[in-house]
């Protein structure tokens, strides 16, 4: 029995509202915070294994490389903890409505955008 119903495999042809968009980037921002873990533990270990460890990560933390890369983290977690508390309000009964939940997403998206220049200005 084969049914008869329309199929779009066209991604580029559906236009997500921001609401959609900013839901999206906090799953995405959970996941990189996930892999950042990893990343933030073995400096940690690096760190506190000895002096010349210690040393050692300084010059690594100088280096763009791994600048970026702490940029991303810190940028990852500025998202989520904007989108979180979004999502809290959301759940109290705020922002539910379509045109509210797009102005507060558009909102987050903003105000994250602000927050990751502020970020990349003190991190270099």
């Amino acid at each position: 029995m084969k049914k008869q119903r329309p199929v779009n495999l066209d991604l580029t042809t559906i236009k997500m509202h921001p609401a959609a968009n900013a839901s999206i980037l906090h799953r995405i921002s959970g996941v990189i915070m996930v892999f950042a873990i990893g990343i933030l533990l073995w400096t940690l270990s690096l760190s506190l294994s000895s002096a010349e460890g210690f040393e050692q990560l300084q010059e690594t933390l100088d280096g763009f490389f791994f600048k970026f890369i702490l940029f991303g983290i810190l940028s990852a977690l500025v998202y989520h903890l904007l989108g979180g508390i979004r999502h809290l309000l959301m759940d109290m009964g705020h922002f539910e409505e379509l045109a509210s939940g797009n102005a507060s997403a558009k909102f987050i998206i903003s105000a994250w955008l602000v927050l990751t220049i502020v970020v990349g200005v003190w991190l270099w």
